[in-house]
C-alpha cells in the first residue's frame, strides 16, 4: 500500500475513534445529568443496586414522634459462633460477623437488647438500608389498613381500587390483593442474569415514575393463585392501594399507624423514586436502625401488640407469617414474609445482600443482620440465625434449671 494511503487510512481511523469517544462521552454526560429523570441513565450511571442506593434516591421522613423511647438493654449474651466447618471449633459470633461484610448485628431477646454490634462504620444511629425487608412492612400496613376499614380484605380484586388496570387489560379483574401479598399473581417479570436496561427488575428498582411503571408495565401473564413468582411489580400495585385507599403517602400513613406506635427511637426514611414524582420505592427503599427493625420483629414476636397496645391484629400477623404459598426455594412464602422451613414457627423479612430480620417465638428471640454484601449464603444465615436463638434459648433453660433462679 503506498505511504499516502496509508497515512489517509490511519488519519481516518484515528478520526472515527474520535467520533466515537466524543458519542460516548455525551451519552455519558447526558446520562450523569439525567438520573432523576430517566430510568435509562439512572441504570447506565448506578449500574448494579448497592447500599449506597439510599444516598442516590431521595427520601421522605417518617418520624418517630414523641413517644419515641430507647429499647431495654438486657445483660450482654456472650455468643458463639456455628461450626460452619464441623471441625469442633467454636468461635466468638463477632469474628464471623466482620468477615462477611456485616454492618449491624442487633439480638432482642425478653424484649431486651442483648447482643449489638457495628462495622464498616455503621453504629446504632446509622440508618441501614431494607432491601426487600421493605416488604414485610408493606405487609404491615395493608393488614392495619384492613383494620381500619379502609381496605376490605384480602380478597378484593385490585381493580377495585386500580379500575384502570381492568381498562387496560379484564383479566386483571381476577387478581386480589392476597395473589399480590403472596407472589402468586400471575403478572410478568423479567429479571435478566446479566443487566439490562429495558428489564423488568430495572424499571421496578430505577423508574422515575412508579405510579406509571406500575400501572402500564405490568402486565398479566397467567392465572393468578397458580404460581409463586417473586416480582416487584406487586408490592408497587400495594403501594398505589394503600396511597388511595388512605389518602396519604405510604411514609405518612406508616408514621401515623406503625412507627409511633411503635416508640420507634429514631426516624427512619422511605426512598422515592423522584423528585417529582414522589412516590415510594415500596420494594426495596425502607432505611432504618438494626434496633428500630428490631422493635419491627417485636411487634411480630408478640402477635402485633406493642407494650399492650394493639398495633395490627393478632390474625394479620398469623396469616402473614404463616406458608401461603410454596416457593422456587426451601422456604415457604406468607404475605411477603418468609417461613423457615426447618423451623416453621420461625419466620424472617429479608432482603437483597443479606438484610434479615429473624423472629424465633420458641426462643423469645428477635434478631437483625444487615451487610453491604452477603458474606456467606441465605441458608447458611439462616442456620446462623438458628444457633443463635438456640443458645438464647439454652440460657433460658439453663436459668429454669437452677433452684430459686427467676
Amino acid at each position: 500500500m503506498p505511504r499516502w494511503s496509508q497515512r489517509r487510512s490511519l488519519r481516518l481511523l484515528t478520526l472515527g475513534a474520535g467520533a466515537l469517544i466524543l458519542v460516548a462521552g455525551a451519552a455519558y454526560g447526558w446520562a450523569w445529568l439525567s438520573t432523576d429523570s430517566s430510568t435509562i441513565a439512572r441504570a447506565l450511571i448506578w449500574m448494579e443496586s448497592d447500599v449506597g442506593d439510599q444516598h442516590r434516591f431521595p427520601a421522605r421522613p417518617i418520624p418517630a414522634g414523641e413517644r419515641a423511647s430507647r429499647l431495654p438493654a438486657g445483660g450482654e449474651a456472650e455468643l458463639l459462633a456455628p461450626d460452619l466447618d464441623a471441625d469442633g471449633r467454636a468461635t466468638v459470633l463477632d469474628g464471623l460477623l466482620r468477615e462477611t461484610d456485616t454492618h449491624a448485628f442487633a439480638v432482642a431477646h425478653e424484649d431486651r437488647l442483648v447482643y449489638e454490634r457495628y462495622f464498616g462504620g455503621s453504629d446504632r444511629g446509622t440508618l441501614e438500608t431494607s432491601f426487600s425487608v421493605a416488604k414485610s412492612f408493606v405487609s404491615t400496613l395493608v393488614g392495619i389498613a384492613i383494620e381500619e376499614g379502609l381496605i376490605r380484605g384480602v380478597d378484593d380484586p385490585v381493580t377495585d381500587y386500580l379500575p384502570e388496570l381492568a381498562v387496560r387489560d379484564p383479566r386483571f379483574e381476577r387478581i386480589t390483593l392476597r395473589d399480590l401479598l403472596t407472589m402468586s399473581s400471575g403478572l410478568r417479570y423479567s429479571e435478566p442474569d446479566l443487566p439490562w436496561p429495558w428489564s423488568d427488575d430495572t424499571y421496578t428498582y430505577y423508574g422515575v415514575d412508579l405510579r406509571e411503571v406500575a400501572l402500564e408495565r405490568s402486565e398479566v401473564e397467567g392465572p393468578p393463585g397458580q404460581k409463586w413468582h417473586y416480582n416487584n411489580y406487586n408490592p408497587l400495585l400495594l403501594d398505589l392501594v394503600l396511597e388511595r385507599a388512605t389518602g396519604m403517602s405510604v411514609s405518612d400513613y406508616m408514621a401515623t399507624r406503625l412507627w409511633q406506635s411503635l416508640g420507634a427511637g429514631s426516624d427512619a426514611t422511605w426512598n422515592l423514586d423522584s423528585e417529582r414524582s414522589g412516590f415510594e420505592k415500596m420494594e426495596s427503599g425502607l432505611n432504618a436502625t438494626a434496633v428500630a427493625y428490631a422493635r419491627f420483629g417485636l411487634l411480630f414476636l408478640h402477635g402485633g401488640r406493642w407494650k399492650g397496645k394493639r398495633v395490627v391484629s393478632e390474625e394479620w400477623v398469623r396469616a402473614a407469617t404463616a406458608a401461603q404459598t410454596t416457593t422456587d426455594y426451601d422456604n415457604a412464602y406468607g404475605y411477603f414474609w418468609w417461613v423457615d422451613a426447618e423451623r416453621p414457627r420461625n419466620f424472617y423479612a429479608f432482603g437483597k445482600y443479606g438484610q434479615y430480620i429473624y423472629v424465633a417465638p420458641d426462643a423469645d428471640a428477635v434478631i437483625v443482620r444487615t451487610g453491604s454484601d452477603w458474606g456467606v449464603d441465605n441458608q447458611t444465615w439462616l442456620a446462623i440465625f438458628r444457633n443463635v436463638s438456640d443458645q438464647l434459648a439454652g440460657v433460658v433453660l439453663a436459668q429454669a434449671e437452677v433452684p430459686g433462679a427467676m
